[in-house]
């Protein structure tokens, strides 16, 4: 760990975006800057948490597992999102594990000054429920496709989630790996290597170096 050039300022990141000059520059004189490398473990679930995550360069995912070792992905974040503030607000274990997915440059805040600032900016306190309605939104999506769709289903929201429009296609400028995509939709590497497959043969999808092109829409069924 150390100190690094990061892409953003906090006063960049939205959540901080109503704080006055003062608060913000208390702000960057109490956080703590920590860089990590790639595929570390910035939280564990279920450990006592008592820091925010603010993230300044990077990328991370946040995950479950289980006794034997099943991973589930919850999402992903990257600069000007954070983690780790359900813990601040409840006292309660965290929820989730972080890991970083690439070379990740962090803004930590501690506890008091976490609440120090919710007192001092209600503002904060309206933007940071704003993010957990998305959050659990988005949450109760995902138990949906879980739990109405089938495999090739939950692959295909997956990869329409992640795409962007770039002229007449859709792209994932960043691939997710097989592995990554069956820990997010709850399915076996193997089987969700056959589905690209399959899509793959139908020319639905195709690959430019790390980038996935969605070429045409995806079929209603596998």
């Amino acid at each position: 760990m150390g100190q690094s050039s990061s892409d953003i300022g906090l006063g960049k990141v939205p959540l901080f975006a109503g704080l006055n000059e003062v608060s913000l520059k208390r702000l960057e004189q109490t956080a703590i800057k920590r860089t990590y490398p790639k595929n570390a473990v910035i939280i564990h679930e279920e450990d006592q948490g008592d820091s925010l995550y603010i993230i300044l360069s990077g990328k991370v995912k946040v995950f479950c597992t289980d006794e034997e070792g099943n991973e589930v992905t919850l999402g992903t974040r990257g600069p000007g999102e954070y983690f780790g503030e359900l813990a601040l607000i409840d006292d309660q274990e965290r929820t989730a594990s972080v890991m970083t997915q690439s070379p990740c440059t962090f803004s930590v805040l501690g506890k008091s000054v976490f609440r120090d600032l919710l007192g001092e900016d209600p503002d904060m306190a309206i933007r940071i429920i704003e993010v957990l309605s998305r959050r659990v939104r988005q949450l109760t999506d995902d138990v949906k496709s879980l739990a109405l769709l089938d495999v090739y289903g939950r692959v295909a929201r997956v990869l329409m989630d992640q795409a962007a429009p770039s002229g007449d296609k859709l792209v994932i400028e960043e691939k997710l790996t097989q592995q990554e995509i069956a820990n997010r939709v709850g399915a076996s590497r193997e089987m969700v290597a056959r589905i690209l497959k399959e899509l793959s043969a139908g020319d639905y999808i195709s690959y430019e170096g790390k980038r996935l092109i969605i070429n045409k829409p995806l079929p209603e069924h596998y």
